[in-house]
């Protein structure tokens, strides 16, 4: 099985990827819709096919990117049936299975935080993903949209603390940058409902928090309850037009070679290898511009911010960081020829002052 923990540390959320390797079946939970491309990014390089998109509930810190993926991936949208939600395809109720291939994740009812809350069970219950029902040494708060303490505190002892204590539990968020808890540590070292701790004790507790309100939580909870999709449609993500380009999971813009070709004089070519590359047996794409990669930084003022930037390397390693420095020197328009000369030269592109 492919298990992969993702961050946005915008809104502290962890998205999750779980996929069965033999099928290519993945499911993501909770997604962030500002992280929609880098997780695109992923399950594209994975070759995974995305089956299902999982709320855990309606999210009321960031805007979930369910909808967002359901457009670019073919993906169906998942949530509790109790979360009010419209516009899904899958409305799910306790017991019920998501499966993935040859393996699954079993729902179980957890409200508490909201009245749609729903923890997800790996098939084997090593694994179990709680969103903002348990949370690391901590819990959901419960004092808006249906917020319940006694619901929260059933929830957690009849559906989390029974599973076996060596079960991993993954949150939706957590604030200090801690990534992985297990039933046995949070029914003992919980603060707020572990140990002897009874419910009356964690009823006290979380309705004393005295927490702001989440800072997006008027944006988020809108659009959340539509899945995703808000008044003034934010699932228009800006996408680069100049040319047609790849977005990597290392966060990478990169170029189809086709089209560079194709198109040499419309953009700005930076060659950042050494001089004696640039004049060595590889070539050089003709009218590219040499700036060795260390220079870049202090020359980026030969460039115009006017006309897009392709830089390349050997093979494509030293670009890739050209255009991270390129970025942070001001310039939007910039992508990386991935492979760079080598794969240039053995797709037969045109170069000059090459050796045969």
């Amino acid at each position: 099985m492919i298990f992969r923990q993702l961050f946005d540390q915008q809104s502290s959320t962890y998205t999750y990827l779980l996929a069965d390797s033999a099928a290519g079946e993945a499911v993501l939970i909770d997604p962030v819709f500002d992280q929609v491309r880098r997780d695109t990014a992923l399950i594209e390089e994975l070759g995974l096919r995305l089956l299902y998109t999982v709320d855990t509930h309606v999210h009321a810190d960031h805007v979930t990117g369910a909808w967002m993926l359901k457009r670019r991936t073919g993906s169906q949208i998942a949530i509790s049936a109790t979360s009010g939600a419209e516009g899904a395809d899958r409305y799910l109720s306790h017991g019920e299975r998501c499966r993935f291939g040859a393996r699954y994740l079993e729902v179980r009812a957890t409200p508490g935080h909201t009245n749609g809350c729903i923890s997800l069970v790996l098939d084997n219950e090593t694994m179990a993903f709680t969103g903002d029902c348990l949370l690391i040494r901590g819990t959901g708060r419960t004092d808006f949209q249906n917020g319940d303490a006694h619901a929260m505190f059933q929830a957690v002892h009849h559906q989390i603390f029974t599973l076996p204590e060596a079960c991993l539990l993954y949150p939706a968020h957590d604030y200090r940058g801690l990534t992985v808890t297990s039933v046995a540590e949070e029914r003992r070292f919980n603060p707020r409902l572990g140990g002897q701790l009874c419910e009356g004790d964690f009823v006290g507790y979380v309705t004393n928090l005295r927490l702001p309100h989440p800072k997006q939580i008027d944006v988020a909870v809108p659009a959340n309850l539509k899945c995703g999709v808000a008044d003034n449609d934010p699932t228009q993500m800006a996408e680069p037009d100049w040319a047609p380009l790849t977005y990597t999971f290392a966060g990478i813009w990169e170029i189809n070679s086709q089209w560079l070709e194709e198109n040499l004089r419309s953009v700005q070519i930076v060659d950042v290898r050494e001089p004696d590359e640039f004049d060595g047996p590889l070539g050089r794409i003709p009218a590219a511009k040499l700036i060795s990669l260390g220079e870049l930084a202090g020359r980026a003022d030969e460039l115009s911010k006017e006309r897009p930037i392709v830089t390349v390397c050997r093979a494509g390693g030293r670009s890739t960081q050209a255009t991270v420095i390129l970025r942070q020197s001001g310039f939007q328009d910039v992508a990386n020829l991935a492979g760079g000369m080598l794969r240039w030269r053995a797709e037969g592109r045109v170069v000059e002052n090459a050796s045969n």
